[in-house]
């Protein structure tokens, strides 16, 4: 029998591809169901209980988040790491080789292309060049810099301008906004010039692309009117 191999995903048919794939190559596989686990610890104990060679691991753990937060927990346990994802997002391959995961291969890939990435893994060969390593470590850094600016500025709305932005959020115009308000929409209109000083933005579409790209949400406000 060769290496140990555990995949963990959550997509059935893709499953069953890799899992036949990597057996009829010889090699001992068992498969991981993320949506299984309460948690990434329970998670992490059950891929580690199989004393994995190496790990092919889906970047989307549904419920409990993605699945850099234990890329490097795998890998200080002795255990290679391929992330294998839908994802064309560059930051998210940095942030997967930042962690540690020897490279990332995209779930769109022929399913014998994937399989040679497994062989030369389980053969310690280069499986990805060491310049584009660090340009997709480097896309990684630069998002992470731009979002934690970004929550800098989020962070200086006041409470009302949090309420306004999240109306902006939710699709509404400054009409609809100072409707439900209870606002006169020149009150509104300037709330959403200040908005977009603050993100240093030029319009309200800007502003709430910021937002999400940011991850933010507007916490526990209450409504414009009640301040």
């Amino acid at each position: 029998m060769g290496e140990r191999i555990v995949l963990v995903e959550d997509h059935l048919l893709f499953a069953e591809a890799m899992e036949l794939a990597i057996s009829l190559r010889g090699h001992e596989v068992s498969r991981v169901v993320p949506t299984e686990a309460r948690n990434l610890t329970t998670l992490v104990d059950s891929i580690l209980r199989r004393k994995p060679v190496l790990v092919l691991l889906d970047l989307d753990l549904g419920p409990l988040g993605d699945s850099t937060d234990i890329i490097s927990t795998l890998t200080s346990a002795g255990s290679a790491v391929v992330v294998v994802t839908g994802s064309t997002d560059e930051a998210d391959w940095g942030r997967c080789l930042a962690a540690g995961a020897r490279t990332v291969v995209p779930k769109s890939r022929p399913l014998p292309e994937i399989m040679g990435v497994v062989r030369r893994v389980l053969n310690h060969e280069r499986v990805i060049d060491l310049g584009e390593r660090e340009r997709l470590v480097t896309v990684a850094r630069a998002r992470k810099d731009e979002l934690s600016d970004a929550a800098q500025r989020l962070g200086l709305l006041s409470p009302r301008e949090r309420v306004v932005l999240a109306q902006l959020m939710a699709g509404r115009s400054v009409a609809d906004t100072a409707a439900a308000e209870t606002l006169s929409q020149a009150t509104v209109r300037t709330q959403v010039k200040s908005i977009l000083a603050k993100l240093q933005v030029s319009s309200q579409v800007a502003a709430v692309g910021l937002a999400y790209r940011a991850g933010w949400t507007p916490g526990d406000v209450r409504s414009a009117s009640s301040r």
